[in-house]
């Protein structure tokens, strides 16, 4: 089995949950391997670019009508995703740091990783 085959078999078999903490694991290891690294260096912008369009993707999920998420769920993920891209541009300043988009990913991976007791 190919590679690519192999890859577009496990998308298929993920449920939504499984891809989203495979994202954000992805992205934060990116994140994390640019951290040290000066802020224009191409993996930092790189890896800032491709979280805020991770958040940015949540953003408009949560915010379109007939999510099914609770909805102070969706409220607080929106909120997160706008703090992410204000934040993001003050790392590309060089105010902040990569240190509190990381922490925050990972609470999410956290949230992700829980699964709901059995029924």
């Amino acid at each position: 089995m190919s590679l690519q085959a192999y890859s577009k078999a496990q998308r298929v078999a993920e449920n939504p949950r499984d891809t989203e903490y495979r994202l954000f694991a992805e992205i934060t290891r990116r994140l994390m391997d640019a951290k040290d690294l000066p802020r224009h260096a191409p993996e930092v912008i790189n890896a800032v670019h491709r979280n805020k369009r991770l958040w940015s993707t949540l953003l408009a999920d949560c915010s379109r009508e007939g999510n099914a998420l609770p909805e102070q769920t969706r409220a607080s993920i929106i909120s997160l995703a706008i703090w992410v891209d204000r934040h993001s541009s003050g790392v590309m300043r060089g105010v902040e740091t990569l240190d509190d988009l990381i922490e925050v990913n990972r609470t999410i991976m956290e949230g992700l990783a829980q699964r709901p007791a059995a029924a």
